[in-house]
């Protein structure tokens, strides 16, 4: 067996409605050299019920898997382990903010600790509400797509 798709469970009312409605999901994998890790995910059809484009230019021309079946879905929980003030300076043509070396090294390092210590996939994010903080996420909870929408029933229009 494949190792399912995974979605956070803010998405989940979305993926399973694309797995019902949609013709199920698609997974596109990054071409972009400059954004080597990056995947999309969409529905198979258009709301007009046609296939669906790639999603924009850095996705590669096909997508790298068509998801048909819930059972091939699981639904994570993200939990924050930790959070921390990252160190940010303005790019060379001033357009945009960028993390520095050493805050660059420190995040590696972080969710490097999170893996180790709590023993699964950890990644960060950035909180910009609150003053440029990275924080360190890990998945709480992992549940079949299934057994989530049987117990958000009430709140998933497509079950």
């Amino acid at each position: 067996m494949s190792t399912p798709y995974a979605c956070r469970e803010e998405d989940a009312a979305r993926i399973h409605d694309w797995l019902v409605n949609r013709g199920g999901i698609l997974i596109w994998r990054s071409a972009n050299l400059s954004n080597p890790g990056a995947s999309w995910t969409t529905p198979a059809q258009d709301a007009n019920g046609g296939p669906y484009e790639k999603p924009n230019w850095q996705c590669a021309s096909q997508p790298e898997k068509h998801i048909l079946n819930i059972d091939d879905v699981i639904v994570y929980t993200p939990t924050e382990v930790k959070r921390f003030h990252v160190a940010t300076r303005m790019s060379g043509n001033g357009l945009s903010i960028k993390v520095t070396d050493g805050g660059s090294r420190r995040l590696r390092t972080e969710v490097a600790k999170a893996h180790q210590k709590f023993g699964q996939f950890a990644w960060h994010v950035f909180d910009y509400d609150s003053y440029e903080n990275a924080r360190i996420m890990i998945e709480s909870e992992r549940k079949p797509m299934a057994d989530w929408v049987a117990k958000h029933k009430e709140t998933t229009c497509t079950c």
